[in-house]
């Protein structure tokens, strides 16, 4: 008999961990410590709206009646300090401890943060947490010029928030292109000529190695030697996962907390979802996938046996007055072949990757009807037995699904 889930985290998977515990089982003691002073939110959409009221009643996973009325004890503002996995224990920031019979490990990731001259100036930011974005509404009035770090989507959300905030705003991306893991080349092109429609800075194969200024940010300097004027940074070049609570446990880690498919580390009872969570050597980070990880991690805590089979990684941006769609696998040597139509004023852009006559992925600007018809096709692995995937348009094939 099960007394008490513990879920460490407030994220997310979390939350879809409860939603899947209380389908089997509605009396189980369950308990969520959150280290942050908010209810669970939607942190997907902090550099959507980097300058809109985001108040936490507006951007609340779950009411906070649905913690009640679902029996669920939710301690905010708790921090974790560390695991005690022979006692089945968590330690608590104030020392004190609290048993488990089952623990969920759903404390996500943390931005990194490069170890450079001058990180620690005044008016360098990162974005995370909600307090992250009061601090930046706080501080940006008087600010002229800002650099974000990093051409991945949250980035680019961030600049074109800044943007239309009318501040002027510098893309800076280490890397040859844009979205490099979600876009090939030309759809890369394609989204940096948008950015730069807007008289927007986008500086590729650049890295920043240090931050001027004496106490505030006055600017940077990159690899080459080239200085650039900026009032703040704000860092957006990728996650790590929170997995320092493991350290003195038998709990295995690599770059995540290591996962079998049913979200179970090797450590009876104690279990993994969300960003923090490493499966087949990967940790995908992407909101789709901490869903349904944390609905397969309920289930088996609870003892009904789900594997997790994987979903579709989806990577959508709406920005720039430009909509595209990343999905599945968009490897061009990872495929047989690949179907690609363009307009001729490249506002429209598809590309399908083929593979055993399968759609495997795709990538689409301007033209996002289609997600979840592909994202269908992809995930059912739809074969085009009698379809000369060498001679069919992008269109045609898409209508074909569309009417099938």
């Amino acid at each position: 008999m099960i007394d008490n889930v513990v879920i460490i985290g407030g994220g997310v998977a979390a939350v879809n961990a409860v939603k899947a515990i209380r389908e089997i089982d509605s009396d189980i003691n369950i308990f969520i410590f959150q280290n942050e002073k908010y209810y669970p939110y939607y942190r997907i959409k902090l550099t959507k709206g980097l300058f809109d009221n985001l108040e936490e009643e507006k951007i609340m996973l779950q009411k906070k009646d649905w913690y009640e009325s679902n029996n669920v004890k939710l301690y905010l503002n708790t921090e974790v300090v560390g695991i005690d996995t022979i006692k089945s224990e968590i330690i608590l920031h104030d020392g004190n401890r609290f048993g488990y019979n089952k623990l969920l490990l759903a404390n996500g990731s943390k931005n990194f943060m490069p170890s450079i001259d001058g990180i620690n100036k005044e008016n360098v930011y990162t974005i995370r947490k909600l307090d992250n974005i009061r601090n930046i509404q706080d501080s940006i009035n008087d600010k002229k010029t800002i650099l974000n770090v990093g051409g991945g989507v949250q980035g680019i959300e961030t600049v074109w928030s800044l943007y239309r905030y009318g501040k002027d705003a510098i893309l800076v991306e280490f890397q040859e292109r844009l979205m490099p893991r979600q876009l090939d080349k030309r759809a890369s092109e394609i989204l940096k000529t948008a950015i730069e429609g807007f008289k927007t800075k986008v500086l590729l194969n650049s890295q920043i190695v240090k931050i001027l200024g004496e106490n505030k940010v006055k600017g940077v300097e990159t690899k080459d030697g080239k200085t650039i004027d900026s009032d703040m940074v704000i860092f957006s070049v990728g996650i790590r996962a929170n997995k320092e609570l493991l350290e003195n446990t038998e709990v295995k880690t690599n770059i995540g907390i290591v996962v079998n498919d049913r979200m179970e580390t090797n450590v009876e009872n104690v279990y993994a979802a969300g960003d923090v969570a490493e499966l087949d050597g990967k940790i995908v980070g992407l909101w789709n996938i901490a869903i349904e990880q944390g609905k397969t991690a309920g289930y088996n805590i609870v003892g009904k046996h789900e594997v997790y089979v994987g979903v579709v990684p989806v990577t959508i941006l709406n920005a720039f007055n430009i909509a595209l769609f990343s999905m599945g696998e968009v490897d061009e040597k990872r495929c047989d072949k690949t179907i690609i139509e363009e307009s001729t004023d490249s506002l429209s852009y598809k590309r399908l990757f083929i593979r055993d006559n399968k759609i495997i992925g795709a990538i689409v600007i301007g033209d996002n009807k289609y997600s979840t018809i592909l994202k269908n096709a992809i995930e059912k692995k739809i074969v085009f037995s009698n379809i000369d995937l060498l001679n069919v348009g992008v269109n045609d094939l898409l209508l074909k699904l569309k009417s099938s």
